[in-house]
């Protein structure tokens, strides 16, 4: 029996990079798959664009996939998420449309690695002087040694245990605080659990957010909590966006309240060319990174076409819903 036709869509391939990191060509000749490296925000666009396929190849939380949306696509079947949580996808409703979610797994230790890499890049001014060097100047500014400073770790799970151990790594004294942190866990890492974000944020030269984005931690860090913060202390936040009120930490940055901020995630991505965070002073900013690596993109890949497989053979893996 000749096998039916199957078109697979793999949404915001920026890089290009999306076709050489799996090995698509193990999928039937009856499997039609296209790549999209723009990234669309009107749903109107999206149910134009993706109304015809069978499958949906989600790149983390590039492009989110709501119960508005998939109601507009009947002939969705299956949705592959790279990563097994992406909270732009919403599982219930594809889960009442007969929609299967399946995931991938992860790179460990990208997203802690590009942490570390802001944190140094942010206290020596590399990008400032990365800059200046290019324009033909020479030594503009001065930095902290990290070496003997505080590290404020917001969230001691895998990600955050990781930064931790980079930290202690520089000789720096190593505070965390979350709303679940068990203090047993904490000592056993070499970190200090404190009570209170608010003591972590008073005693940190530098505080590093790693917890997931929820309804308790929307708006964790907003114009009280970075009060709290000395002026020679820096934010970096390579979790989710909104976890940091963006327009109180526009106030802090422009005012000098505290000494800088790295980001790596924003309230809307991709960040809008006009958006007032590109003009921010004393920041590093990349583009939602924490994620992108050879090796991270080669497993997310592989496997979702492994989760393409097995749901052509009627043996879904890594089901989400």
């Amino acid at each position: 029996m000749q096998a039916r036709p199957v078109a697979v869509a793999v949404l915001d391939d920026y890089q290009a990079v999306a076709r050489a990191s799996g090995p698509w060509e193990r999928l039937p000749a009856s499997v039609e798959v296209v790549f999209f490296g723009d990234h669309l925000d009107d749903e109107d666009a999206l149910v134009a664009r993706l109304g015809r396929f069978h499958a949906i190849v989600a790149m983390r939380e590039r492009t989110p996939l709501p119960r508005s949306l998939l109601a507009r696509l009947p002939a969705l079947e299956l949705i592959v998420t790279t990563g097994m949580v992406n909270a732009a996808v919403d599982v219930e409703a594809a889960r009442a449309q007969g929609v299967l979610v399946c995931g991938t797994g992860h790179a460990e230790s990208a997203t802690a690695e590009l942490t570390w890499a802001l944190i140094l890049g942010l206290a020596r001014h590399v990008h400032e002087e990365d800059a200046a060097v290019r324009a033909g100047g020479w030594q503009h500014t001065i930095g902290p040694e990290l070496y003997g400073r505080t590290l404020g770790v917001i969230g001691l799970g895998r990600q955050g245990s990781r930064v931790a151990g980079y930290g202690a790594a520089f000789s720096m004294r190593v505070i965390a605080w979350s709303q679940n942190l068990d203090p047993g866990r904490a000592s056993g890492l070499g970190v200090e659990a404190v009570a209170t974000l608010e003591e972590l944020l008073a005693q940190s030269d530098v505080v590093t957010i790693h917890v997931r984005l929820s309804e308790r931690t929307r708006g964790l860090i907003g114009a009280r909590e970075l009060g709290l913060m000395r002026p020679d202390a820096y934010l970096v936040n390579t979790s989710r966006g909104p976890i940091v009120d963006e327009a109180a930490l526009l106030e802090a940055l422009e005012a000098g309240r505290i000494a800088g901020a790295a980001l790596d995630v924003y309230d809307r991505e991709p960040l809008p060319p006009d958006h007032p965070l590109r003009r921010a002073p004393n920041t590093v900013l990349t583009p939602h990174l924490g994620y992108v690596t050879e090796e991270g993109y080669a497993l997310f890949y592989s496997q979702t076409v492994e989760d393409i497989e097995a749901f052509l053979a009627g043996a879904p893996v890594r089901v989400l819903s």
